[in-house]
C-alpha cells in the first residue's frame, strides 16, 4: 500500500465511503457535526452488526471476521 497509482489497495474503502454516502449521508440532514458524529457511529455499527453483505456469503462482516481471522490468531 505505497498510495499513489494503487487503485486495488483501497477499492474496498471507496465501496465503503460510497455506500455510507448513498445509504446514510445524502439520506439523512444531519444539524450539527455531534448529530452527525453519532448517526455515522450508528451506521457503521449497523453496517458490521446488522447488514449482510453478498460478498461474504449474506453473512454480517463481525461474525465473517469472527470466523475467518480469529480462528488464524489460535
Amino acid at each position: 500500500m505505497d498510495g499513489k497509482g494503487r487503485a486495488l489497495d483501497n477499492i474496498f474503502v471507496e465501496r465503503f465511503f460510497r455506500t455510507l454516502k448513498y445509504e446514510n449521508i445524502y439520506l439523512n440532514e444531519y444539524e450539527t457535526p455531534k448529530a452527525l458524529r453519532r448517526g455515522l457511529n450508528q451506521y457503521i455499527r449497523f453496517y458490521n452488526e446488522q447488514r449482510l453483505h453478498e460478498s461474504l456469503g449474506y453473512r454480517y462482516p463481525v461474525d465473517y471476521y469472527r470466523q475467518t481471522y480469529l480462528k488464524m490468531a489460535i
